[in-house]
């Protein structure tokens, strides 16, 4: 009996709150479809069974207050705060109806009482600052953070609310003061202040918040998370020099690894600050112990940068190479030629097959990297590929395609794979076994490489079209042997087969990838200026032959990269993506056009590629 009882007392409890969630979401219906005084009816009803509800009481305010009765809501808030005097919201709940009524001072005097009758509770000053931020009252708020920091006697306990409401006020230098002042309370806040300042400032806002960290900085030089914060609006600046002081600053200050150095210097590479990163990588080298890891990463993105910097200059000095060369051989004789230094030997070679003229050394370097014990598979392989490349520009087209086999071979279906294949059929190309070529072409196209899929394309294509417009091969043939000496760097003698082309096949559909040719080996003799020239003869005479988007294309990268006129390479990149929509470059266009434009950064290079 006793249980029975008990399930019908549950029985009872359950049904009376199906009963209320039905009468409460009736209640809602009634409130968001402007039927209010139905709204009203309901939520009375719900209020008098559950007087400690703030919900149904507030909706039941809101109600009266859509039908403009008054007298009913201030009946109903005066008798709750007779019974609940210590409620501050329901001051700020009076004071809404008199403003309904345009009682503004009135109700000014009840929301001051409000913040007078706040007792030492940090809750309760926040609820009232939230009711009043609510009503977009933001004074009022302001003053009762600032009354409750004198209640709690604590100046920095509210910085962060203070902070927030001076932004909405577009107070950029109080909000600025407020933010750095919850820091200080709490520095685990400086992440989340650091993405509340990079959504916020702009312009000459960044000179206020540095300006006033500099002010902190002279009075309290203690605190590290001002250095570290100066450091990182240098950074947000792009000013990577500054900033490179204060992290060398806090790197001795703090006696830290290094790691802190070693961020900002891969940051000013990305952003081609080359002496920034060098000096910042200098440093690491100069003052780290060599047994640390970080000497040795240093060491080697010194070198890389260092030739990034000559490599991407307008002009090439020899001389800078060949200082450039004794420190790499500098490095290698420090760290031994193992597999841990395989790539800077990999570097190395590059640089003496590029621009000290001097394959035999190049070859040399590879053909002992190759063979080291314990080497990395894909390391070895990216080693024969790139041997392989140099024994064809040296003319040994056998030992080429025997290493590109041998990567195709280990890695069938591997990217670095397709890389051999592709390169091989390439290989086919230059020396006139077209029909070849062209089959393995076809299969690239397939390739999960959509660099590698579209030169495919690009060139199954061009096979195809010029081996079907004569009965001879012969303007083709010339072509590619053409191509593979300017591979090989024998531009002399590439002139002499394109002078030959264009004397005994006048009219040849050839003539735009000749000048597109040209234009590359202008490129990789950096007379950039002769190479524009090129691709824009191509634009010009040439629009509608198959070379046009991509000569389009390649201009646009001359003018953003090495003629340094971005207007002129927005300008053709746009045009590209509008005149060539088809085209497979178009959606990188794009992506360069709006990345120019300042839409949005450049993504950071992969490391690994």
């Amino acid at each position: 009996m006793k249980y029975l009882r008990i399930l019908l007392f549950l029985a009872f409890l359950a049904g009376a709150k199906t009963g209320i969630s039905q009468t409460s979401r009736l209640a809602m219906q009634y409130f968001e479809t402007g039927e209010f005084e139905k709204a009203a009816s309901l939520f009375k009803e719900l209020y008098e069974k559950d007087p400690r509800s703030t919900f149904y009481f507030d909706k039941y305010i809101e109600s009266l207050l859509a039908m403009e009765d008054f007298d009913e809501s201030e009946k109903v808030v005066k008798a709750r705060l007779k019974k609940e005097p210590q409620n501050l919201a329901l001051y700020v709940t009076q004071g809404k109806i008199l403003e309904a009524q345009f009682k503004d001072d009135e109700a000014e005097k009840l929301y001051e009482e409000a913040i007078k009758k706040m007792p030492t509770d940090r809750l309760e000053v926040v609820k009232l600052g939230n009711e009043f931020v609510n009503m977009n009252k933001f004074d009022l708020a302001i003053k009762t953070y600032e009354r409750g920091s004198k209640l709690l006697k604590d100046d920095i306990i509210f910085s962060y609310n203070l902070g927030d409401l001076y932004r909405r006020k577009h107070d950029t230098e109080k909000m600025i003061h407020y933010f750095l002042n919850a820091m200080e309370n709490e520095t685990s806040r400086i992440d989340n202040v650091k993405l509340l300042l990079e959504r916020y400032l702009s312009g000459d806002d960044w000179k206020e918040l540095q300006e006033q960290l500099y002010e902190r900085l002279q009075t309290n030089q203690e605190n590290i998370l001002y250095s570290e914060l100066l450091s990182w609006v240098f950074i947000q600046n792009k000013d990577y020099k500054n900033a490179f002081r204060q992290v060398k600053a806090l790197d001795r200050r703090l006696r830290e690894n290094g790691a802190r150095v070693y961020d900002l210097a891969n940051m000013a590479v990305n952003a081609k600050e080359y002496d920034v990163a060098i000096s910042a990588f200098d440093y690491l080298v100069s003052s780290k112990d060599p047994s640390s890891s970080i000497y040795l990463d240093a060491k080697r993105e010194l070198l890389y940068t260092k030739r990034r910097k000559i490599t991407e200059a307008f002009e090439h000095n020899r001389e800078d190479f060949l200082a450039l060369v004794n420190e790499y051989e500098e490095f290698l004789n420090e760290f031994g030629r193992n597999k841990n230094t395989a790539n800077m030997i990999l570097d190395l070679a590059s640089i003496y097959a590029f621009y000290l003229d001097s394959l035999e050394t190049a070859i040399s370097l590879l053909e002992e990297m190759v063979a080291l014990p314990g080497l990395n598979q894909y390391l070895k392989a990216t080693g024969k590929i790139q041997l392989a490349d140099y024994y064809l520009m040296h003319g040994d087209r056998w030992e080429s395609t025997l290493l590109y086999s041998q990567v195709d071979k280990e890695f069938k279906e591997d990217l670095i794979g397709q890389t051999a294949r592709f390169k091989n059929a390439k290989l086919s190309y230059y020396v006139g076994d077209f029909q070849w070529a062209q089959t393995q072409f076809d299969v690239l196209k397939a390739s999960t490489s959509k660099l590698i899929a579209n030169d495919a394309l690009d060139l199954s294509v061009f096979i195809m079209d010029n081996m079907g417009l004569d009965t001879t091969a012969k303007p083709l043939e010339l072509y590619a042997q053409s191509e593979l000496l300017v591979f090989q760097n024998k531009y002399d003698e590439a002139e002499k087969l394109w002078n030959e082309i264009e004397s005994d096949f006048p009219d040849h559909s050839l003539t735009d990838d000749i000048l597109y040719l040209k234009a590359q080996m202008y490129t990789r003799m950096h007379e950039y200026s002769k190479a524009a020239e090129m691709y824009q003869k191509i634009l010009d005479d040439h629009l509608e032959e198959i070379r046009a988007d991509n000569a389009l294309f390649a201009l646009a990268q001359l003018y953003e990269t090495n003629l340094k006129d971005i207007e002129k390479a927005k300008t053709l990149y746009e045009r590209l993506f509008i005149d060539f929509s088809g085209s497979t470059l178009a959606v990188e266009a794009r992506k360069r056009y709006r990345i120019l434009r300042g839409d949005f950064e450049e993504p950071k290079p992969d490391p690994e590629q």
